[in-house]
């Protein structure tokens, strides 16, 4: 049994399993020592299984979490902030008082203040504020709980979109994706346990380390999956290989491997060996997921879908067929939000139009096919995008078409399902929506609120990294008990 403690503590130093095992000579005399005392910390040996479903810390209100990234960010005050104050002073000087010793994008000079030229009403029972942007968003409303009162530290995309996917500004760090899985690992072996997928102008800025695993093992970072061609590259055998050839191909991979990996101890080589077995798996389960044919053509009609399209409704679906499946966490991105009005198709007046019917109907269609097939009371949707949108017009190089520029001290995202009080305003921001002013939540507090709602105490999922533990959350985030049931 000390055998097996020793190889499972190797597994956990890595850096190339410490210079290949450390050498000779005192080096290895002083490891030898760390490893007896650090043996009898351990209940026993732990062999590992990355797909392996595990414990939460406590009872979780949500099993599955998907993601609708809204990459480029909307502008929160045409869509859920309604500001009559920013109207009645259209077109006006920003007062002085928001502009000294900021620091903005785009913005030079004394910008103007821009009201927004979409009428807002109060929905449903909940009494939601919704833009006329957002027709289907108001049938959702009273499932809903709103969030006007986020912030974040950056105020670029390609940083803001990975600090608000891994909690830090820079790639290396794991993606909540990753985390969840390294924490509660997946309910289905077929299938990956985080899958990203597509949509919109183009990748987000931050690219794959958006949904990368950091210095997690690569086996948990996010997948993703096409809507044309292969819907996961490399999974299809090439012509003339059979079967039971690929089948006897991989046995002889996985004991090379699994000799390699017992002179080197590299849990890499462990990935290795179950993202062949997970391929191999794929191979059925993808093309049964991916084959939508048999979804009524009123499930169809309501996410309007576009099968064989990059479409965000094909996205929603699958995201969908997804958690119906075990599937852990799957992320949609959709990027084309950034309206800062150099042009015509970048404006608040038709490019947000634009983004609005091609997202609004297939979110509110998931959360409303969700809650009919039971699946809403464990599955957390969360919709949001990096950073929001300023009170004022950039009017960047004297454009006439109305925009927004960057804006990280006020934003809105909503949450569905998965624990969350349906119905719920959360947090305030001034007359302007300039500054939060009720109820600020920081982006690692959603971390923290997010990972609570899967059973998680953030400060506990750690990995040891460098020298020292590494969280999601970092030392910040609080749980926002207010918006949980």
């Amino acid at each position: 049994m000390h055998d097996e403690i020793q190889q499972e503590l190797l597994k956990q130093m890595t850096r190339r399993t410490l210079f290949k095992q450390i050498g000779y000579g005192l080096g290895s005399v002083a490891l030898s020592s760390l490893l007896m005392e650090s043996a009898f910390a351990l209940a026993g040996p732990q062999k590992s299984d990355p797909f392996a479903a595990r414990r939460p810390h406590f009872a979780p209100k949500a099993k599955n979490v998907i993601f609708l990234f809204m990459a480029g960010a909307p502008s929160q005050i045409d869509l859920f902030d309604p500001k009559p104050m920013l109207v009645k002073y259209d077109r006006q000087d920003c007062p002085e008082e928001f502009l000294k010793g900021e620091r903005f994008a785009f913005i030079k000079g004394a910008p103007k203040l821009l009201g927004s030229p979409y009428k807002f009403e109060q929905v449903g029972q909940s009494g939601q504020w919704v833009s006329e942007l957002l027709p289907h968003f108001k049938e959702i409303a009273d499932d809903v709980t709103v969030i006007r009162s986020m912030q974040t530290e950056q105020f670029n995309h390609a940083p803001a979109q990975l600090f608000l996917n891994t909690g830090f500004q820079l790639p290396g760090r794991p993606s909540l994706g990753s985390w969840l899985t390294y924490g509660l690992g997946t309910e289905n072996r077929d299938l990956p346990g985080f899958v990203v997928l597509l949509s919109g102008m183009n990748n987000p800025d931050g690219g794959k380390s958006c949904w990368g695993s950091g210095f997690l093992p690569s086996v948990h970072q996010g997948v993703e999956f096409r809507s044309q061609g292969d819907a996961v590259l490399f999974v299809s055998d090439p012509d003339g290989v059979t079967r039971e050839i690929r089948r006897d191909t991989l046995d002889a991979l996985r004991d090379l491997n699994a000799q390699k990996h017992a002179e080197a101890l590299d849990p890499e080589i462990e990935t290795r060996i179950s993202q062949y077995e997970l391929a191999y798996r794929m191979q059925t389960s993808v093309p049964d997921l991916m084959d939508v044919s048999k979804e009524s053509r009123e499930t169809h009609e309501m996410y309007g879908t576009e099968p064989g399209k990059k479409n965000f409704g094909n996205n929603c679906l699958l995201a969908r067929r997804l958690v119906e499946r075990g599937v852990r966490f799957v992320q949609c991105y959709h990027r084309g939000w950034d309206h800062h009005g150099e042009s015509e198709p970048s404006d608040i007046k038709h490019g947000l139009p634009n983004l609005c019917r091609e997202t609004d109907k297939a979110a509110a269609a998931l959360v409303k096919d969700l809650k009919q097939r039971g699946l809403l009371d464990e599955t957390l949707v969360v919709w949001g995008g990096e950073f929001g949108r300023t009170p004022m017009n950039e009017g960047r190089s004297g454009s006439p078409f109305p925009g927004r520029d960057h804006h990280p001290k006020a934003f809105t995202m909503w949450m569905a399902g998965g624990g969350v009080k349906p119905g719920l305003s959360y947090g305030k921001t001034d007359e302007l929506g300039y500054n939060v002013v009720e109820d600020a939540m920081s982006v690692h507090d959603l971390h923290a609120t997010m990972l609570h709602l899967m059973g998680i105490d953030h400060t506990k999922l750690t990995y040891k990294h460098q020298g020292r533990n590494f969280r999601l959350t970092d030392v910040f985030g609080d749980v926002k008990t207010k918006l949980i049931q």
